[in-house]
């Protein structure tokens, strides 16, 4: 049924109810035929004559409109806003049940925008619990309605996002180019540089270096055209990554500073939380001897996380990150904790992260004697990389990992892991 015939409907409905003929709803303002066309769905009636039946029919105009009452609206918005609520301060699990339970409310059928509101809210909330295919599904069904121009851009960055999470990166490519290769996009704003930004994420993971290159230099002159905070924090990080990925590490970490820079005066908690962990993480690869340095500065930065809502795989890829500091520096207790937690916040397969951190554990077991431990972390690596497609990142991972099961006397895994490396990158 149309907007138009569900307002009919309810017109009709509400009439009845009230023991009145159309002729009676009409008079004398309208007439009965136009009342008999409205409640046939074959006339939309104007603001004014809405607001005229409801206060004949004495119910509200929210009601006639919406098919729910004002003080039904309020309760939906108000619960919609607890629930973003939840998510923006970190409550993950808090605020999937809320945005479950609102979709589960029947008042809801009816508010098309606030719906979609909801699922959009419930994909992110489920992204950011690690539920990747859990929001990969409900961001395909939502992209099939009718949306806004922006809400369909949103929806294209977040499914690129989870793509790219899960390894898929032909997907993540498709989403992305869908939309900023269209013959009718629209002029640059601070969303499409958003997701030209994912898209950029997914060339490099793919690859793709030379096209990382050339579309990075496109991003930065779109979002110096525009001078918002908003898309040049997200063309310069995106440029930092690309310099990174491209052996150009000074350059990534001047990249990185600018973008940095304008967080500090524009950002959110969260987004400067996170941005400067990856900073110094930057600025660790830079000049690695440097080590103790970078593994304060992100002691500091994990505070400044559990301060902050992040979410649940950023968590766990900071303490990964902060793991690998200090295994360099010689504190291998703290690294083991810190790895282990950030494994135990993962999927227990499909995770590349989770597959990083396995590494580092077989690798520090394997430097203090524990050889049985060391290999039982570095078979793990294949349970976690196993399911992934094949990328640049796992190319790197199953490579050294067969280094590590050469070191650990095990040559028929590092024979098998060097031929999935070579398979990863293409070769």
């Amino acid at each position: 049924m149309t907007t138009t015939d569900l307002v009919g409907l309810r017109i009709k409905t509400v009439r009845r109810q009230r023991g009145l003929s159309q002729a009676q709803l009409a008079h004398p303002e309208l007439s009965d035929s136009y009342v008999s066309l409205i409640e046939s769905g074959k006339r939309t009636p104007t603001p004014a004559v809405l607001e005229l039946l409801a206060q004949k029919l004495d119910c509200s105009l929210s009601y006639l409109i919406n098919g729910v009452t004002a003080e039904q609206m309020e309760d939906i918005e108000l619960a919609l806003g607890y629930a973003r609520l939840a998510l923006e301060n970190g409550e993950v699990a808090e605020a999937r049940t809320r945005y479950t339970e609102l979709l589960a409310n029947n008042n809801l059928t009816g508010l098309t925008a606030l719906r979609q509101d909801t699922e959009f809210g419930l994909a992110l909330a489920t992204q950011a619990g690690g539920d990747l295919d859990g929001a990969i599904a409900i961001l395909l069904r939502l992209r099939e309605e009718e949306l806004s121009a922006e809400r369909r851009i949103e929806i294209a960055i977040n499914l690129c996002r989870s793509y790219r999470e899960s390894e898929r990166l032909t997907e993540a490519v498709e989403v992305a180019e869908r939309i900023l290769n269209a013959s009718a996009r629209p002029a640059w704003n601070d969303l499409l540089v958003e997701l030209g930004g994912s898209l950029l994420a997914a060339y490099m993971e793919r690859g793709d270096l030379l096209r990382a290159r050339q579309f990075a230099a496109e991003l930065l002159n779109a979002a110096d055209a525009l001078g918002t905070p908003r898309s040049l924090v997200a063309a310069n990080w995106m440029a930092s990554n690309t310099a990174a990925s491209t052996g150009h590490a000074a350059e990534s970490v001047s990249f990185a500073e600018r973008a940095m820079a304008v967080q500090l005066e524009h950002g959110q908690p969260r987004s400067v939380a996170i941005m400067r962990m990856a900073l110094i993480q930057r600025r660790f690869k830079a000049w690695p001897s440097e080590a103790a340095a970078a593994r304060d500065a992100m002691r500091q930065a994990f505070v400044e996380h559990e301060q902050t809502s992040t979410s649940t795989i950023d968590r766990a890829r900071v303490l990964v990150e902060l793991a690998v500091a200090e295994a360099m520096t010689g504190e291998l207790d703290e690294a083991v904790e810190h790895a282990k937690t950030g494994k135990s916040m993962l999927p227990q397969s499909g995770s590349a992260l989770g597959a990083e951190a396995d590494l580092l554990l077989g690798r520090i077991y394997g430097a203090v004697g524990r050889a049985e431990e060391a290999r039982q972390h570095v078979a793990s690596v294949h349970d976690s990389l196993a399911p992934l497609p094949d990328s640049r990142r796992s190319a790197a991972t199953w490579y050294a990992t067969a280094e590590t099961m050469e070191q650990l006397g095990d040559s028929d895994g590092a024979v098998d892991a060097y031929q999935r490396a070579l398979a990863c990158a293409g070769l």
